[in-house]
């Protein structure tokens, strides 16, 4: 087998950080194999998708420390832009962060403009649990 649980965790982890990846092949992989049940495959796949969320938005929340420094990679006029974006679209913002390229921006975005850990930890875990969901509710469906 060349997908593990520990492996989903793994994958579903680094998918949800600044890394490229993505780790719908691998859930997809395993639900086919049948070796797991579906809950378990949705559990193992989101807690790392959460916890990688919340690498995100601890590198936000800590990042600003830095923002004088010559090496830090966001420019204060691009700083302000996405303050003024998070500002206005609020924390409803973080429901998006299992979308593709955009996704992992809105959670350290949430962690720049300091939202509360609980309120952030509650809408990663809906909006990326419910994406697994999805995902395997229509393989299900399908196969």
């Amino acid at each position: 087998m060349i997908w593990s649980l520990p492996g989903l965790f793994l994958v579903s982890f680094s998918a949800a950080t600044l890394l490229p990846g993505g780790s719908e092949a691998a859930l997809l992989w395993l639900a086919n194999e049948g070796t797991y049940a579906a809950l378990i495959l949705l559990a193992v796949a989101s807690v790392g998708n959460i916890l990688g969320s919340l690498v995100n938005y601890a590198l936000g929340r800590y990042a600003l420390h830095f923002q004088t420094r010559r090496w830090f990679p966001v420019s204060p006029k691009h700083l302000a832009k996405a303050q003024n974006w998070f500002t206005r679209w609020g924390q409803w913002s973080v429901l998006g962060a299992w979308l593709p390229i955009v996704g992992d921006p809105i959670t350290v975005a949430a962690g720049v403009m300091r939202m509360h850990w609980l309120t952030f930890l509650i809408l990663v875990t809906a909006s990326k649990t419910l994406r697994y969901a999805a995902l395997l509710g229509l393989f299900n469906t399908f196969t």
